[in-house]
């Protein structure tokens, strides 16, 4: 039985610490999850903005001289080179002064008609005409639309750079704690790149949005990660978790304490039915030999010897009755089955008559102090109440040296009578006291070849709950032991 109870003890520890290598794999595998949603929600916050901000520079002046006009022309070619057809995406660029190129002096407002000959004449591409033509294979275009994008993207760079602060600037109101960088990357650049997270203790994202693609240009944001606002987001789960966690790992503990308790309550059983059958023998043999001894007619007739085995017979029917008897208290469901007759009686008295029939070795002295007062009244059921005396008495006498002393004292306040039982005999180690009034529970200190059920104290608790009231302990190994009993009146 041990070892099973070994192994379910290993088994039990086995099964939390994979029951909680589960749950915190759970969790990590839930706070990535989070981060993860965290970093899609960020980056689609993140591109909007952006989208805006870029609105917002197509929506400035093209021009930041007055007299000077720009001019964007867009074209896409298909290329045959060495038997390979490529698509070339062609942007053209100009800047000019067209006072200076239709050859008017001084500083007016032009005609529609002298705009027309200005725009013309610069398509000709003459002297004081800036121009920038910039041609690129866009075989890798996603659509036609990207490249008509990317054409707008490289005129609004042209005349509107974009500025890494600005957009710090524009994330940080929107609170979106991120750094931004402006970087060229090798080849062009058509879609918006989101680079996760690496480190789940500080995590950051990445994202790589282009704003020139023809000249591969690319606004790398990086976006700082607090796991506590991710861990904020999981408050609830977090606290499911850790709910359910703690109630499956207390009923694992409690499942193996409940069967911890039967195993030992099935030992002690044992030790009690083992001890029963050897405390139940000694009167049965006491009464068979006295039986033996009536049923010898020369004994019978001397006077002596008839009184000796009728007293040891008195003597061995008491202890089966009261053997029987804390049987019987004990089988009680509750304390209030127990039946009681309540009655006034003298304490002193009662105390007086106890010490005439408790008996000790032959080779013990026993003494008693009786320090109750002569005139203590106590109302409770007297025979119990002798019960409850007389078994501490016996376990004084028991658990002793050579010699024992037995104290006996009682006070009346109010509405309660206290009496206590003293002694100076082995006494209790500090291991054993919370557990003396448990039923069949017997010391380890206790010799084994003293007789005993572990019944005792249990049946003189249940008595004194019987009458409301309550016991206490207080003792100290080879001092003595002090038990108080305090019963309402």
């Amino acid at each position: 039985m041990e070892k099973r109870i070994k192994a379910l003890y290993i088994i039990t520890i086995c099964a939390i610490l994979a029951f909680i290598g589960m749950q915190v794999y759970w969790l990590y595998s839930r706070y990535e999850y989070s981060i993860s949603e965290y970093e899609n929600d960020a980056e689609q916050t993140v591109t909007d903005l952006f989208s805006q901000y870029m609105k917002n520079r197509s929506e400035d002046e093209f021009d930041s001289v007055a007299d000077t006009r720009t001019m964007v022309n867009y074209n896409i070619n298909d290329v045959k080179k060495n038997d390979t057809l490529n698509r070339v995406a062609t942007i053209t660029i100009r800047r000019f002064k067209p006072l200076m190129l239709l050859g008017i002096k001084g500083d007016r407002e032009l005609t529609d008609e002298e705009n027309k000959l200005a725009s013309s004449l610069a398509m000709d591409d003459p002297k004081g005409v800036t121009k920038i033509r910039h041609s690129i294979a866009v075989n890798d275009a996603p659509s036609e639309g990207a490249i008509w994008g990317a054409f707008k993207n490289m005129s609004m760079e042209y005349w509107n750079n974009l500025k890494a602060d600005k957009v710090d600037s524009i994330l940080a109101k929107n609170g979106i704690d991120a750094s931004t960088r402006l970087i060229v990357t090798d080849t062009i650049p058509w879609r918006t790149i989101l680079k996760r997270h690496s480190s789940v203790i500080s995590p950051t994202m990445t994202i790589s949005i282009p704003y020139s693609e023809m000249e591969r240009k690319v606004a790398e944001i990086t976006c700082r990660i607090h796991p506590a606002e991710v861990l904020g987001k999981m408050a609830s789960n977090l606290i499911v978790v850790a709910v359910l966690s703690i109630v499956l790992i207390l009923c694992l503990i409690w499942q193996f304490s409940t069967i911890l308790k039967m195993s030992k309550l099935d030992k002690m059983r044992n030790n009690f039915v083992t001890t029963m059958v050897h405390e139940l023998k000694r009167p049965i043999s006491t009464l068979k030999m006295c039986v033996s001894g009536i049923e010898n007619p020369k004994l019978m007739e001397q006077p002596e010897v008839k009184r000796e085995i009728v007293a040891e017979t008195r003597t061995a029917l008491d202890n089966l009755s009261s053997y029987f008897s804390k049987l019987r208290d004990l089988t009680f469901n509750n304390v209030e089955q127990i039946p009681l007759n309540w009655s006034r009686f003298n304490l002193h008295d009662l105390f007086a008559e106890l010490e005439k029939e408790a008996r000790g070795p032959s080779d013990k002295s026993v003494e008693f102090d009786n320090r109750i007062d002569p005139e203590t009244v106590m109302y409770a059921d007297r025979t119990h109440m002798a019960n409850i005396l007389m078994n501490l008495v016996e376990n004084a006498i028991k658990y002793s040296g050579s010699s024992v002393m037995i104290v006996a004292q009682a006070t009346v306040d109010k509405d309660m009578i206290t009496v206590s039982v003293s002694d100076n005999g082995n006494g209790i180690s500090p291991h054993d006291i919370p557990h003396v009034f448990s039923r069949f529970y017997r010391g380890k200190a206790t010799s084994s070849d003293l007789p005993g059920m572990g019944l005792g104290l249990t049946y003189v608790k249940l008595l004194v709950d019987a009458h409301g009231g309550q016991i206490s302990l207080e003792s100290h190994e080879n001092k003595g032991s002090i038990f108080t009993i305090s019963i309402p009146q």
